[in-house]
C-alpha cells in the first residue's frame, strides 16, 4: 500500500500556487487611462475554448456592465505573456475578462468599500465559474481585498476616448518594430521583458509559421507616429540590435 500511494504521488501534478510579490509596489497607484487602440486578432480569436468549456468574444464592450465577483492574479504569472502576448505586471493597471474585447477598458468598483480603479483589460479569464474578472495584484491593493483573495464588484466598461472621432475616417494601422524572432520562447520572452523595461513601450511574444517551422516574434509598439518609432529602430540599432523591422 506504502508503495502504490509513493507511485500516485510521484504522478500527480502539483499545481503551483500563486502568491503576492514579496515587496509593495515604489510608485503610487495609477489608473489606466482610455485610450483609442486596434483591436488585434491575438487575444480576440471567438469562439475559444478552456478546460472543456466554450468562450464567446463580445464584438464591442459598449454598454457592458456585471456585478460579481473579482478576483487577483499575482506572482505566478508575473512576467508571462498575457492573451494579446504583453508581458504580465503584477503591479499594472490591467485585468482578464472571459469575454470583453482585447484591448478594453473598465472600471472596476469594490461594492464592500466603494473603492474604484480604471484597468486595462489584455488577458482572458478567470475560468472559475462565480468570477467575473481577475485583476492584477496591485489593482486588489488599490481596491482594498488583496488581503481576501476575491470580492464582490461592479464592472463597467468604458468608452475608449478618440474612437468616435475616428470612425468616419481611413483607419490607421498601429506601427511596431519586430526585434527578433526565436525558436525558444524563453529567449523571447527574455527579450520583451527588456525592452518593456527600456522602452516603456508594450513588448509582445507572438508565435509565427515561416517555412515550417514554429517561431516566437517579438515585437515593440504600437507606435504613435513613424517618427517616434523611426527614433527608437536608430537606439536599436545603434545598442547593437539586428535591424528592426517595421510592422504594420
Amino acid at each position: 500500500m506504502l508503495t502504490v500511494l509513493a507511485a500516485m504521488a510521484q504522478a500527480a501534478p502539483v499545481e503551483e500556487m500563486d502568491y503576492a510579490p514579496p515587496a509593495p509596489a515604489s510608485a503610487p497607484w495609477v489608473d489606466a487611462e482610455p485610450r483609442a487602440e486596434p483591436l488585434l486578432r491575438f487575444g480576440n480569436r471567438s469562439p475559444y475554448e478552456v478546460n472543456g468549456a466554450r468562450y464567446e468574444v463580445l464584438g464591442t464592450s459598449e454598454g457592458y456592465r456585471e456585478r460579481g465577483l473579482a478576483s487577483w492574479y499575482g506572482m505566478k504569472f508575473q512576467g508571462r505573456p498575457t492573451s494579446n502576448g504583453e508581458i504580465y505586471d503584477v503591479f499594472g493597471a490591467t485585468a482578464a475578462h472571459r469575454s470583453l474585447p482585447i484591448p478594453s477598458y473598465v472600471r472596476v468598483k469594490n461594492l464592500r468599500n466603494d473603492r474604484t480603479v480604471v484597468l486595462r483589460v489584455n488577458d482572458r479569464g478567470p475560468f472559475a465559474g462565480d468570477r467575473i474578472i481577475d485583476v492584477s495584484y496591485q489593482a486588489a491593493v488599490a481596491l482594498g481585498f488583496s488581503e481576501q483573495g476575491t470580492v464582490e464588484v461592479e464592472v463597467e466598461a468604458l468608452p475608449q476616448i478618440g474612437i468616435e472621432d475616428r470612425r468616419n475616417q481611413p483607419p490607421i494601422a498601429p506601427r511596431y518594430l519586430q526585434v527578433g524572432a526565436f525558436s525558444s520562447w524563453q529567449s523571447a520572452l527574455d527579450l520583451a521583458r527588456t525592452l518593456q523595461r527600456q522602452w516603456g513601450q508594450n513588448g509582445y511574444v507572438s508565435p509565427v509559421e515561416v517555412d515550417g517551422k514554429r517561431l516566437h516574434r517579438v515585437r515593440l509598439g504600437p507606435f504613435e507616429g513613424r517618427s517616434t518609432l523611426e527614433w527608437v529602430r536608430g537606439q536599436l540599432l545603434e545598442q547593437g540590435f539586428p535591424e528592426p523591422i517595421r510592422l504594420p
